[in-house]
């Protein structure tokens, strides 16, 4: 599942290993939040360092215009916005995009727990600025 040409292929390989842990241990059908703690879990259990549910500001033009809590933070670089829903539709992908240009981050996964096969998807932002890499825009 590593793939050297993509970035951060090693952790996010992580983070899908333990996504698909928690959706054989519990399956699909319960609430997101049943999957977020799961997630907590499985992550702290193989180390990677995250914060969840962390709020981070969102800018237009350079100016803050509200904030989004983003489901996880890992390690800094890495944001997971988990779903638990029958299926991924167009819309959850944009979404998502739209967050990780809003947070400035290059990298981030949106993990569907809802369907009875775990469904993932790594997202890349095109318009990655660089300047904060490894350090989105925190107060």
């Amino acid at each position: 599942m590593i793939k050297e040409q993509y970035k951060y292929s090693d952790l996010t390989s992580k983070i899908i290993g333990c996504a698909m842990a928690v959706h054989s241990g519990l399956g699909n059908g319960f609430q997101e939040i049943i999957y977020q703690r799961a997630m907590e879990i499985e992550m702290l259990d193989h180390g990677i360092s995250f914060a969840r549910e962390f709020e981070m500001p969102i800018y237009y033009k350079e100016k803050e215009i509200g904030t989004r809590r983003v489901d996880f933070l890992v390690e800094g670089v890495v944001s997971v916005e988990l779903k638990a829903i029958i299926q991924l539709q167009d819309v959850h992908l944009a979404q998502a995009i739209n967050y990780l240009e809003a947070y400035d981050l290059e990298i981030g996964l949106l993990i569907n727990f809802g369907s009875k096969s775990l469904q993932f998807k790594r997202l890349s932002n095109k318009s990655f600025k660089q300047k904060n890499q490894g350090n989105p825009k925190i107060k």
